[in-house]
């Protein structure tokens, strides 16, 4: 009788032991996932970060006076092009960059030879083949990070990740007001 059950609870522990060592090796695949799927995204950033003085270089020559809004943008670019940031800093300096690139873009709109410039238009092309790339790639990251944040906010699997120090990742997300705001359309 003691054998039988030193023989279930062996058999007990040992389904265990193989449940956590499943549990865990998925949410490594997640944790990896992620971090390919961030990479992915910090290439996309970085080629627009290549853009922009480019852009702005262009702008220059048409809109001298507008040295406050070039400023804005060649500072926001800088800032969000500095290494070591946190993702969470990473998506608000994005964000920052984003918005100085719209009033770059509304200061171009007064400039009807600038925007007949060639240079300027492929460059524009450019960096909305860009954005769209990045905003591609946040969409493939934030899917990874809810994918590893639901595995690891999942009882069991909490357990172990919990006992192995896997924990959530941060979303990337557009936190600019005027981004979330429904255009108005007015007839």
């Amino acid at each position: 009788m003691i054998d039988v059950f030193i023989a279930v609870l062996g058999a007990l522990i040992v389904v265990v032991i193989i449940w956590a060592i499943v549990q865990y090796n998925a949410l490594i695949k997640l944790r990896n996932l992620v971090e390919e799927s961030w990479r992915q995204v910090d290439v996309e950033l970085q080629r627009r970060h290549d853009l922009i003085p480019n852009l702005v270089e262009t702008v220059k020559g048409y809109a001298a006076h507008e040295r406050q809004t070039l400023e804005d943008v060649t500072a926001a670019r800088n800032t969000a092009a500095e290494p070591g940031s946190s993702r969470t800093q990473q998506a608000e300096q994005e964000n920052v960059l984003t918005q100085a690139l719209g009033r770059l873009f509304a200061v171009a709109e007064a400039y009807p030879d600038l925007k007949a410039n060639q240079n300027f238009g492929q460059l524009q092309a450019e960096l909305t083949n860009t954005e769209d790339r990045v905003a591609a790639g946040r969409r493939f990251y934030n899917a990874n990070v809810r994918a590893l944040n639901t595995k690891v906010e999942t009882f069991p699997t909490t357990l172990v990740a919990s006992t192995m120090g896997i924990g959530r990742e941060d979303y990337f997300e557009v936190v600019d007001p005027e981004t979330r705001e429904a255009p108005t359309v007015t007839f």
